[in-house]
């Protein structure tokens, strides 16, 4: 039942954003008077649909894409003559009806969110700005000499960044530096960190942690500190007398403790307690380490409210900003062999992904929606054969050189496009496997964003 879940989701959410996408090349072909044959949902052998005009609507075996099938389209068509046909158009009216697949993703990613602000709109309140909490030792951060305490007031140029803005960088940014200006004590000092790359997501860490209030999130029971009577909601405050203001500060202490008693101090419903554990030695997802059995995480202070359109539109379009950024640095990233291309995701994953936001809710959902809209647009706009970014490069030089590429050069490239597409499918398919058998491995796409540490730092 679980991977049938996995699939209803996944055809829930690619579904909509393959019929946007396809609905932009159909609707544009339409307005330059292209003749369309097929409009189908899905490739391979036709299952049912209909017939309206001179075009059959169509689901097809394999629903995982779709395709508009214009008279002409192809290199070498019997229809390439056609006066409807798509060759036969003007070379500016193929570029538009190319990139309108795209275009149409990328005003779904902008709709989704516009919408889901209007209606629900979270902003975490941070009034401290970004000041470092934690320190991870031997990290890139402490041997740039950075401190717990520091203020990051300036970022790759950018003034006043918060812990967004920084884990952005800091994720697609392996081995290449980062300059980061801050303030300590009243005095501004400048370094570069240069992230590393984190095993674990595949994605860069510069080993600093913002600073916030931590309280605790759950209390593993049997263990030294649910039976000091620790209980979910207490607010940490401090560990052997070290201020606990990272998620990590806690943990990190317990684990150098060898085993000898350590002293917390926490709040709970306004009264400062003392607890003193010992903590124990246990093997923890193929991890040997001492605990106390607590899960530490950041107290966050969320103003939930509803925006009016044209500012939801506008922070809509802030975020898909942001969040192209982020994906066009990691797959440079990838490209670049600073990163591996195991984070890549295939439709295995998306699927899990897909259906863990379904069970978070509606705003999850569409959140992960619209991210994976965005990348679909962004795909599918690199210039890659058969994808339309390919075909909007060739009409670009076509249109300068003021002639066409020969028609055996464009048939080579289908063909290396379609051997490519290919096996990129297998490699993705191959790593939704692994990452199965060994989990813990993070998307280069819509989650990208490191997500859960944007909560959790």
């Amino acid at each position: 039942m679980s991977f049938l879940a996995d699939i209803w989701w996944l055809l829930v959410l690619i579904g909509v954003m393959i019929l946007v996408h396809e609905l932009g090349h159909f609707w544009a072909a339409r307005a330059f008077d292209v003749k369309v044959d097929i409009f189908s949902f899905g490739f391979g052998p036709r299952l049912f649909g209909f017939k309206r005009g001179e075009t059959d609507y169509r689901f097809s075996l394999f629903l995982f894409g779709g395709y508009v099938k214009m008279a002409g389209d192809q290199p070498g068509d019997e229809a390439a003559s056609d006066p409807r046909g798509f060759m036969s158009k003007p070379r500016w009216q193929r570029l538009i009806i190319a990139f309108a697949g795209p275009f149409m993703n990328i005003v779904l990613s902008v709709g989704v969110l516009t919408g889901l602000f209007m209606v629900r709109y979270e902003k975490i309140i941070d009034d401290n700005g970004a000041v470092i909490g934690h320190i991870m030792p031997d990290s890139p951060a402490a041997k740039a000499g950075i401190q717990p305490g520091d203020k990051i007031v300036r970022l790759n140029g950018k003034d006043k960044p918060d812990w967004e803005d920084i884990l952005t960088a800091e994720i697609a940014s392996v081995a290449r530096p980062i300059t980061v200006s801050y303030e300590r004590q009243g005095h501004i000092y400048s370094t570069s960190v240069t992230p590393v790359l984190e095993e674990k997501s595949g994605l860069g860490d510069a080993g600093w942690a913002g600073q916030n209030e931590i309280q605790i999130v759950a209390v593993t029971p049997g263990m030294p500190a649910a039976s000091a009577g620790l209980k979910t909601g207490d607010l940490l405050l401090t560990v052997n007398d070290i201020p606990v203001r990272s998620r990590f500060t806690l943990p990190e202490v317990i684990r150098k403790s060898d085993g000898k008693p350590v002293t917390i101090e926490y709040r709970r419903d306004g009264v400062v307690r003392t607890v003193a554990l010992v903590p124990v030695f246990k093997n923890l997802d193929g991890s040997a380490r001492w605990m106390i059995g607590v899960s530490p995480d950041v107290k966050w202070h969320i103003q939930k409210t509803r925006l009016s359109f044209p500012a939801a539109l506008q922070e809509s379009v802030h975020q898909n900003r942001k969040y192209a950024t982020l994906i066009v640095d990691l797959l440079g990233g990838i490209i670049e062999r600073r990163m591996p291309a195991k984070n890549l995701q295939g439709p295995v994953g998306i699927a899990q992904q897909a259906k863990q936001a379904a069970q978070d809710g509606p705003a999850a959902f569409l959140t992960l929606m619209s991210l994976v809209s965005l990348n679909l647009a962004i795909l599918n706009l690199l210039p890659i054969p058969i994808l339309d970014g390919a075909m909007i490069l060739t009409l670009l030089i076509e249109m300068v050189m003021g002639r066409d590429i020969s028609l055996n050069l464009k048939e080579a490239m289908m063909k290396v496009g379609f051997i490519f597409l290919m096996m990129l499918m297998v490699f993705v398919l191959y790593n939704d496997i692994a990452r199965r058998i060994t989990p813990g491995l993070l998307l280069s796409h819509a989650n990208t964003i490191k997500t859960s540490d944007f909560l959790n730092r």
